[in-house]
């Protein structure tokens, strides 16, 4: 993972890129861009919004904002109306909130001809932000960082499995007999089938052109899956790129009657992450930059900050049943939460030497909402800033075998307990509102696996029982 680059004025595709309403507005009166997406992520991590003719969006949209039904921030994966939410239920009314359009989160999107993408900020009818909403709640802990004099820079690692056949062929078959793109172990390898080579140059040439050009790509140890990394940067700007990154790798996908999905184990013995790799610079000066080979206090006051909290914040990086199913041994995501240099096997790895050292947390799967996956870890960062807190000795080794090392929650209901019984007072770090919110949705998707029948409960059973 590379330092922060300087952002680049024009994209590697020698289109411009856009840098808020008035380069968009240029676009429109060109011609370029008729469509403008208007966009918010949902409580799962996935675009949600609105199509908006372009120069309605400049005319009445761009100043004036639009508006939603709340029930986006208040739904499960099936987009079912829930109860037992503040923001919205049949108790509300289901009422609306407001999409302000962010003029700092522009894209022309590649792989949609004449279209652009703006990311909106949720506003409630107090016209205040909509404190609950994903991007919101990540925008609450870089607020604290910056009232510290303190800016984060992270850097994501999403991996994925690409699949033959399209979303509806699997579908079709219940998800029966889904084959990954390629068989057997291609990790790191460089001679590809044809059809994942020319997936990776449309991918990379489409996100390129629309100004979030991908550091690298790699095939990973399981059939079909691939590895994204992006520049390190700003944390609202990453978690958005990965929103378009799954957007376009549908999309791209889609042209090859190809399927990638972002579940965190979607076959037997695989597992997905969506690491994060994170350092902090003040007044200029990387806070986690080691002198004479010893980490400073910062980067330990965070590391044992993340130990102590993260364990009582699953529901926001591991926010499913499926999510689970990847944290067990033997498949390079961790069981405990522990610590170490250079070391797969640990919940956080240090990484890098001198003003290079940062850390890479492992606990989040590719199915996590970036903005509460990196709330979490923001969140849990201050805890270790505010109480000074000191690590425990580093794993030296294989984690796995730590068996004094606290276990990272091995079920959705292990998670939602350890967040109930948490010591943290919410207040310190997330929002009251933010905790009960989650926790609900939590209580929701336990809910709704508790009554599945699942192939394997029939494979099982069905001639047995």
């Amino acid at each position: 993972m590379s330092q922060p680059p300087n952002s680049p004025a024009t994209t590697e595709a020698g289109q411009q890129a856009v840098s808020g309403f008035e380069d968009l507005r240029r676009l429109v009166e060109s011609g370029t861009v008729t469509t403008v997406l208007l966009a918010v992520p949902d409580m799962q991590g996935r675009l949600k919004g609105k199509r908006i003719g372009a120069a309605h969006f400049l005319d009445r949209v761009a100043a004036g904002g639009t508006d939603m039904c709340a029930y986006v921030f208040a739904t499960d994966v099936d987009m079912r109306p829930l109860d037992g939410f503040a923001l919205a239920s049949f108790d509300t009314g289901y009422g609306d909130v407001g999409l302000l359009p962010d003029p700092d989160a522009v894209y022309q999107l590649a792989w949609m001809p004449r279209t652009a993408l703006v990311f909106a900020e949720a506003i409630g009818h107090d016209g205040q932000p909509v404190a609950v909403a994903p991007r919101q709640i990540l925008w609450q802990q870089l607020t604290r960082l910056a009232n510290r004099g303190v800016v984060a820079q992270v850097g994501l690692e999403t991996e994925f499995v690409l699949c033959h056949d399209g979303y509806a062929d699997a579908e079709e078959t219940g998800h029966r007999g889904i084959q990954p793109v390629t068989s057997g172990n291609l990790d790191y390898a460089l001679d590809h089938p044809r059809v994942m080579s020319r997936f990776f140059e449309d991918l990379e040439e489409c996100l390129a052109g629309t100004g979030r050009p991908i550091e690298a790509i790699k095939t990973e140890s399981a059939p079909g899956q691939i590895e994204v990394t992006f520049p390190y940067g700003d944390p609202m700007a990453a978690a958005d790129t990965h929103l378009l990154l799954k957007h376009a790798a549908r999309t791209v996908a889609e042209g090859f009657g190809l399927a990638p999905t972002f579940m965190a184990a979607p076959m037997t013995g695989v597992g997905s992450g969506c690491h994060i790799h994170l350092s902090l610079v003040g007044d200029g000066i990387p806070l986690f930059a080691e002198t004479d080979g010893k980490m400073p206090e910062f980067a330990r006051y965070a590391i044992a900050g993340l130990l102590d909290a993260l364990p009582h914040l699953a529901v926001l990086y591991a926010p499913t049943f499926n999510s689970y199913t990847r944290l067990v041994p033997g498949t390079f995501a961790p069981v405990n939460f522990t610590w170490g240099r250079d070391n797969r096997t640990c919940a956080v790895r240090v990484v890098g030497r001198g003003d290079n050292l940062h850390l890479e947390i492992r606990l989040p799967g590719a199915n996590a909402n970036p903005y509460l996956a990196l709330a979490a870890v923001l969140a849990a960062v201050q805890h270790g800033l505010d109480h000074k807190l000191e690590p425990p000795r580093p794993c030296i080794g294989n984690a796995f075998d730590e068996a004094e090392a606290p276990p990272v929650p091995r079920s959705l209901e292990e998670a939602l307990a350890a967040l109930q019984s948490s010591p943290l007072p919410a207040s310190d770090l997330l929002t009251v509102a933010g905790v009960e919110h989650y926790t609900n949705a939590a209580r929701h998707e336990i809910a709704a696996h508790r009554m599945a029948v699942t192939d394997f409960d029939l494979r099982r059973e069905f001639a047995t029982a």
